[in-house]
Formats: C-alpha cells, structure tokens, sequence
C-alpha cells in the first residue's frame, strides 16, 4: 500500500509577534509531501494539489477550515485549542469520481494535534489508500479446465455500474472501489465460464459482506477436479480474519455426465461420464445405450483424463430418444439419462420430378405450384434460365437456356436436370441448378443471384448422381487468380454445398437466400473454405476423366456414365447450427468467368442428405 504523508507546523505566537491579532490565537502552517509515492493514473504534483484538507475540533463540535491544498494559504490562524485533521486525496476528491477503477486511487488520513499558545507544533498525516482492493487470481486449474473466456465479476451491491471484469489478462490486477460513506458495503461476485470437457456453460454467485475501506480481498480461484469444485480462497490484508469459501457449481462423482447439445447429432453422438481414479483404478468403463429398453449397444470409454470418459457412438436413428448407462466392470453405476437425436431431412424436390413449364414460355421452373405435394409446390431450387413471368428474367429471355428437365436420361423416377454451358454471339453461360433463386441479369454481361434455403440440420454428406459430358475449352474470357487453363484443357463441372448462418444483411441477398453473388462483380464471391459464416462444406469438380472431391487428389472415373459421388461436409464450427443450406451446380466450373466449352452437359438426380 502507498502511504502519502502530510506535514503541519502549527505555531503559536506571542503577542508583539501577532502583531494586529487577537491574543490566543496561533498560527498553523502547513506543508504537504507524497515521500516515494508513484501513482498509476495521475501524476504526484496533481494528487498532491487536489487534495482536501479538513479541519475539525477534536471534540467532532464542528468543521474549522477546509481547503484544496493548492489553495491553501501560507498561514493559518487558529485559537489555542484540539484539533483533528483529515487529508483526502485521489479518486473520490475528483470532479466525477469512479467507484470502480483499475488505476486511479483514493488517499485518507487522520491525526489530532493542539494549538498550544508559545509552542510550535508540528504535526504529519501518513495518508493511506482509502479503498477497498481487490486483487483476484486465476489459479492455473482453471485455464487446464475452462474454455478461454471466463471470469469472474466483483461489485459493489450499492452501485450497478461499480463493478470491475476480471479475465485471464487481468489475473492478478488490483482493482479499487471507493466504499468510504457506504452503510455497510458488500462485494457482489459471479463467476461464468465453459467447462472445457464437455461444454457446459454455467454461472456461479455470491456475496462478501462488511467490507471495509483500506482492505485488501486478496482471492485465489481454482478448480478441483475430484470434488467438481471451484475453490475460492479470500484473505483480507491487515485483517486477522481469513475467510475460505468453496463454491461448488458443477457437482461431478462417479456418473453419466450429459451431453451438450451441440454433440448430438441425428446419426452419431458424443457420451460423457466421470469416474473416480482412485476408486475405480484399472476398471473397463464402458456406455449401455437403447431405444426400446430392450435391445443394448456398447461402447468402450476413452479416458480424457482427470477422471473424465467418453465415447463417441455411431449408426443412431434420426429423431429418436436413447437411454443410456454408465457400465464400470459391466456394472451399472449411477442413474440413466436420455438424449433425443437430431431430425434427418432431405433436400426437398431432391429428384426434380416437380418441375412446370414458365407461363407462356417453353423452359422450365423446378417447382409446380399445382402439383398438390408440399416439398414440389414452391421453389426451392432455381436456375440461370429465370423463371419469366412467374418470377425473375434469366437468360432464357434472352435467348440462351441452360437448364433442361431431361425425361430421357434419369436414375430416379421420370426425370433429371441437365445443366449445360450455352453460347450466343461470344457470351457464354454455364448450365447451373442451386439452392436460391436467380436475381436478374446484369446486362448482357452476366446475372445475380440469391443463394440459400432456410435450414437447421446438420447433415455429414451429400450423396448426388451425376453424368458429364464435355469437350475442350472453346470460349475463354477470364480466370480466378492462379488459374492458367488453356484451349487446350477440358472443361469441368463443379458442385458446392455448404451449410452456414449467413446475414443477408451482410451478404447482400434476402431472408431465406442470404448471400448475393453477382458474376460481374467477383468482390461477392463466397469462398466457404474460408468464410466465417460457414459452419461446413465440401465441392466436387468432375473432369472430362475423373473427379476431386475437397482439394483431395484426382480419382480416375468414367464420368460420361451415372456415377454416385458423395460429397463430405468438412465442418468448421462443431458447437453452432446452420441457418441456411447452399447447394450449387455448375456445368462449367468457371463459367461465372465466362470460361467453358459451349455443349459441356451435367446430368443431376437423386440428391440425398446423409447423416452420420
């Protein structure tokens, strides 16, 4: 603690030395010095000149002076008596006080002395820091077992906004609440963090009470892993009394732990238990899961370390509630719990046999609003072509088709989708099918489209079965950068799909197709490898020859058959869950570059979400 020091000389004077006063009074002359003192937010010169320096008679009857030490004068006259000083200096004497700081101190301090008429008396104050310190430290437990982000909040009750943040930068720091004047302050208190081995979240409360100005709450925070408690250990300086407090937020003995949600998923799930080291050394942990009650599964534990287990089970049905067990050495141990696994739907119209001619045109929209079945009726998927009348002009109205039902060709019911790369007078347009709908067209240049359908599965892969066929490049215009293809290369088809909580706001599209692409513009090109708003994806390129799945290595294949290719979704984000589902084809991968060959055809049908 800092100490600043105030010095009085209190002189009485005779008679003849007082000259014009009345008899009986003394003089007080005061000086005032800050010996060693280094202040964190403002300089000595300035403490020591905005202090306040009080006056009383020692029988508390009264104030006698009062002054601002830069104001006060070089002599004092006071009658021959007791007296009490008080000197405050820093924070609480300042224009608009904070009552919680990481910096700025409060500064008190007290003495008596007499005026004694012959007699000089010299009198000096150590001033003291006036405020309630805390000092709160993380023990190393707690970074081993929380996720990066917790920490712990002290207050004042008195005051919503005293309040200071500690969090692993500031583990040790000393913070300063002004409590001089409170009715019996107390320190409100929250701790809030993420258990690191299963997610959790929780919160944990409470309150020190009679605190008490010029006391340092010196506070240590760890983690017991056997007892599941978050130890508190407070010490208050220059205090006889030791306070110990262990909070317990989170309860952990032998027994299931539940899931966060996040780890369940429609086909697969992660299982947590902890199971005590020293009571169960050597023992086979394992986890009993069912259904019905009556038909078991098993599956062996991992230790995680620090008495926590898990496995991760496979092949669950989609939508339905398993029970399952804690089995040490093929006992049960503990209660049952439950958890519910996640829906599994498809993408709908996933084999296009909905499909209607636009109004008044002879090119198609996949969707057929008199169809009579839900998932057909309105749009989900769109095209390049536009949809006319009935929505939004594409390049069908300008003469150039791109997206064809095909009865002829088809793995799956009555029909499939063609996607093919078509060219008119030097402008090339790429056959392409998506989640979202087409924009408009940017003059003769290229179009706009809207990306996206509402979504909130987490699907594992894509399944879809494909035919192309192609040539070589024939018509090039421009390449992303780091691309050199030539006339002299084949031209490829690409399928995307990405699942993600993009903000139309912020990707420029609409509510249900959030992200805005306009082929002209290549500053509205989404890479999901990268994006931060992409929870998964995964794409395929399909060559003349064979395909790439997700920057892996070429795989040779006869493309110009049907061929079932599954897409891995590679997620980014294990914990969120997606707003909206991105799926799109392009017969030519760079024809948003107006790069192709004029005929290449990709065939589409049977698309399947696949959940594991």
């Amino acid at each position: 603690m800092m100490v600043a020091a105030v010095v009085f000389s209190a002189v009485s004077c005779t008679k003849s030395e007082m000259k014009d006063n009345v008899s009986g009074m003394g003089m007080l002359s005061v000086d005032m010095s800050l010996p060693e003192l280094a202040t964190r937010a403002i300089s000595d010169e300035h403490l020591i000149n905005t202090a306040v320096v009080n006056i009383y008679k020692a029988d508390f009857s009264g104030l006698v002076r009062s002054y601002r030490y830069s104001d006060i004068p070089s002599e004092i006259y006071l009658a021959a008596d007791s007296y009490r000083v008080d000197v405050i200096a820093g924070e609480t004497v300042s224009e608009s006080p904070a009552a919680a700081s990481w910096e700025n101190r409060s500064y008190k301090g007290s003495d008596e002395f007499d005026i004694v008429a012959g007699q000089v008396t010299s009198v000096t104050v150590a001033a003291d820091v006036n405020n309630a310190v805390t000092a709160i430290s993380f023990d190393q437990t707690v970074a081993e077992n929380f996720v990066a982000g917790y920490t712990f909040t002290i207050g004042l009750d008195s005051d919503e906004s005293a309040k200071l943040i500690y969090d692993e930068s500031k583990s040790g720091a000393e913070g300063y609440f002004i409590v001089a004047g409170l009715d019996e302050p107390s320190f409100n208190w929250t701790f809030t963090g993420t258990l690191a081995k299963d997610g959790s979240e929780f919160t944990k409360s409470g309150t020190i009470s009679n605190v008490l100005p010029g006391k340092l709450y010196r506070m240590n925070i760890r983690y017991t892993i056997k007892d599941g408690d978050l130890e508190f250990t407070l010490s208050v300086d220059r205090v006889t009394e030791i306070i110990d407090d262990v909070i317990i937020f989170e309860p952990v003995s032998t027994g299931l732990t539940p899931s966060p949600a996040y780890e369940i998923w429609a086909g697969h799930a992660t299982l947590h238990a902890d199971v005590d080291a020293g009571e169960y050394a050597g023992a086979t942990v394992r986890f009993g899961y069912t259904s019905d009650g009556q038909t078991w599964a098993y599956a062996d534990a991992v230790s995680a370390g620090d008495g926590a287990w898990t496995a991760d089970i496979k092949g669950l049905a989609p939508s339905t509630e398993y029970t399952y067990t804690l089995l040490i050495n093929d006992e049960q141990v503990g209660d049952a719990l439950n958890f519910t696994t996640d829906a599994a739907p498809n993408l709908p119209n996933a084999s296009f046999e909905y499909a209607s001619l636009v109004t008044g045109a002879s090119y198609y929209k996949f969707y057929d609003p008199a169809c009579g079945v839900e998932e057909g009726a309105s749009m989900f998927w769109g095209s390049g072509n536009g949809e006319g009348p009935d929505g939004v002009n594409g390049s069908a109205n300008m003469g150039i088709e791109i997206t064809y039902v095909d009865k002829d060709v088809k793995v799956h019911g009555k029909q499939s989708v063609r996607a093919q790369t078509s060219e008119m007078a030097g402008f090339l347009a790429a056959g392409n099918l998506f989640t979202g709908q087409f924009d408009g067209l940017v003059g003769t240049e290229g179009g706009k489209v809207n990306f996206g359908r509402p979504w909130q599965s987490r699907p594992t892969a894509l399944k879809v079965w494909c035919r192309y066929e192609t040539d070589k490049i024939d018509v090039i215009n421009s390449m992303p950068p780091g691309i050199t293809l030539t006339k002299n290369d084949y031209d490829r088809a690409q399928i995307k799909v990405a699942i993600g909580t993009w903000n139309y706001k912020t990707y420029g599209g609409t509510k249900n197709s959030p992200v805005h692409v306009n082929t002209t513009d290549e500053s509205t090109f989404v890479d999901y490898y990268t994006d931060s708003s992409t929870i998964a994806n995964g794409d395929i390129i399909i060559y003349n020859d064979g395909y790439q799945i997700n920057k892996g290595n070429k795989v040779s294949a006869t493309t110009t058959e049907w061929v079932e290719y599954t897409i891995p979704l590679d997620y980014h984000d294990l914990k969120s869950y997606p707003t909206h589902i991105i799926v799109s084809c392009a017969s030519s991968q760079y024809g948003d570059y107006f790069t192709g060959n004029n005929g290449s055809k990709l065939w589409l049908d049977a698309f399947e979400l696949v959940y594991e």
